[in-house]
């Protein structure tokens, strides 16, 4: 007799079923046997794509030690390919976050385009990641707790057991007889979700049997929340962003004066939305930073540090520079005699088109540095780059060449050309 869980699983496949393969999250813990057992057994060969599974070593624990076998075992009396990959866990204060990036990193380095990834976390997973991001204070980003289905990287990720209670779960297991490997340490109470797990959800259930239930709908009231949030940013997007006044810059910006316009609630709602994938989510704490840096007097250079990278502004544009721009670039020292495509270390490619003098020199500012324009006489340099609005981080990386000591040409700048540098071009393309 087929068990009831199998229908919803089946279900929530649907839409995925000319995916290139399904590739099974296995850790060999109840949920994800589960999952592997119903989608080996319980759906024909002929009605589903390629079926492999992939286990993650952390090597955290010695009676993890024994687990990768388990796991062989069982995809061997399934019929189904496994994949064991060892990863190596960062030392940062929470191991659970550190083992959950590398395991996620591993996850999308293995799987192929388009493939599609099976995750088993279940509804009682979902109850106990909203209860514990309630606590912690997250906003309605978070409190949308674990989604059913992402991007990851370029393959998909689908949990279809998100709305299936784990006593469903043993149930299916029960019926047909599985074994799996149980994890020592979830029965460490000292962890939060581990107390959430044991403690607090049996208490509410004993109170409130539809707590399950009605923790997942709060979430999917959440997700809709999001969603009209991100339509209002959208819409104050169109209005901010910035039409770039320096096309070769590959740098996402905004208007500082029409974020202004709008209040503090719909500036940050904007700012989460536009930085989402650029640095992950931002704590209220850190967002005194934004405030420093929108009210920071006009000829102040203010930056706002965060994860991965920062907002820097120059006049009424916001700029993200990524972390690989906010480090000083190499000195750079290039003899040039003819033209082509040249590498500037950690700071892009520099091209040289038309005819050379005998010998140019690439450096980058140093300060105090003047040129000799054919119908402006002698300038600062300094001057020069405000004049073509050259934002303030750029100007240490700009491209210069030199002919005999003399600054002759400035990358991407046509009209900061000298008389000895007619003859030739330099474009500069700024590292992505």
């Amino acid at each position: 007799m087929q068990h009831r869980i199998v229908p919803q699983v089946i279900e929530q496949l649907k839409p995925w079923q000319r995916a290139p393969a399904w590739c099974v999250a296995f850790s060999g813990g109840l949920d994800s046997t589960v999952l592997l057992h119903i989608l080996a057994t319980q759906i024909p060969p002929s009605s589903r794509p390629a079926l492999r599974a992939v286990y993650i070593h952390h090597g955290l624990q010695q009676a993890a030690e024994d687990w990768p076998a388990h796991c062989q075992s069982v995809c061997e009396q399934l019929g189904v390919a496994l994949s064991v990959i060892k990863i190596k866990v960062a030392q940062q204060a929470s191991v659970e976050q550190a083992a959950r990036n590398a395991r996620y990193t591993a996850y999308a380095e293995h799987l192929q385009p388009e493939e599609l990834l099976l995750m088993a976390q279940h509804q009682d997973d979902q109850a106990e990641t909203l209860l514990f991001r309630l606590l912690r204070g997250s906003g309605i980003t978070g409190l949308q707790a674990i989604p059913r289905q992402r991007a990851l990287g370029q393959a998909h990720l689908l949990r279809p057991l998100l709305g299936i209670a784990r006593q469903e779960l043993e149930d299916y297991a029960q019926q047909h007889q599985l074994n799996w490997v149980e994890d020592p340490s979830n029965a460490e109470e000292y962890f939060d979700r581990n107390f959430l797990r044991r403690q607090i959800i049996p208490l509410l259930k004993q109170r409130w049997p539809a707590t399950l239930s009605v923790l997942q709908r709060a979430t999917e009231h959440m997700r809709e929340a999001q969603q009209l949030l991100n339509d209002l940013a959208q819409l104050d997007l169109q209005q901010a962003q910035l039409a770039a006044p320096i096309s070769w810059l590959p740098l996402a910006g905004l208007q500082l004066d029409k974020i202004a316009k709008l209040s503090d609630k719909r500036q940050k709602n904007l700012l989460r939305y536009w930085l989402a994938d650029k640095t992950p989510a931002i704590e209220t704490q850190h967002w005194a930073g934004w405030y420093d840096l929108r009210d920071a007097k006009a000829d102040a250079q203010p930056v706002w540090r965060l994860q991965q990278g920062a907002l820097v502004r120059y006049q009424q544009q916001l700029y993200w520079l990524p972390e690989s721009w906010l480090a000083s670039v190499e000195t750079v020292q290039l003899e040039i005699t003819k033209p082509g495509r040249y590498v500037l270390p950690g700071n892009g490619v520099l091209e040289v088109q038309g005819e050379l003098p005998v010998l140019i020199h690439i450096r980058y500012r140093q300060g105090g540095e003047q040129m000799q324009l054919p119908t402006r006489g002698r300038r600062d340099l300094k001057r020069l780059l405000q004049e073509q609005n050259i934002p303030q981080f750029l100007r240490q990386r700009i491209p210069l060449a030199y002919m005999q000591q003399q600054l002759i040409a400035v990358a991407n700048c046509s009209s900061l050309q000298g008389a000895k540098a007619k003859q030739f071009q330099l474009y500069w393309y700024p590292p992505p």
